[in-house]
């Protein structure tokens, strides 16, 4: 009885570990986040409308990055 008290123990403290998110994925996150405030800034200073489509495409591929990496 203790064996499989421990067996399952063990397969739940390993399967723990495989679900965990790397720490690149924190650094990735804050990666994006810091592209998407200096994008955001640099609109704020005024922009062409070329300029804008552009901003507007990579801010649009940016949250979408951001959503999958910061959860």
């Amino acid at each position: 009885m203790a064996k499989a008290w421990i067996s399952a123990l063990a397969l739940l403290v390993l399967s723990a570990q495989g679900n965990a998110k790397p720490d690149c994925d924190a650094l990735a996150c804050e990666e994006a986040k810091q592209a998407i405030r200096e994008i955001e800034a640099r609109m704020r200073a005024g922009y062409s409308r070329s300029q804008g489509e552009k901003y507007e495409t990579k801010l649009r591929k940016l949250k979408r990055r951001r959503s999958k990496l910061c959860r």
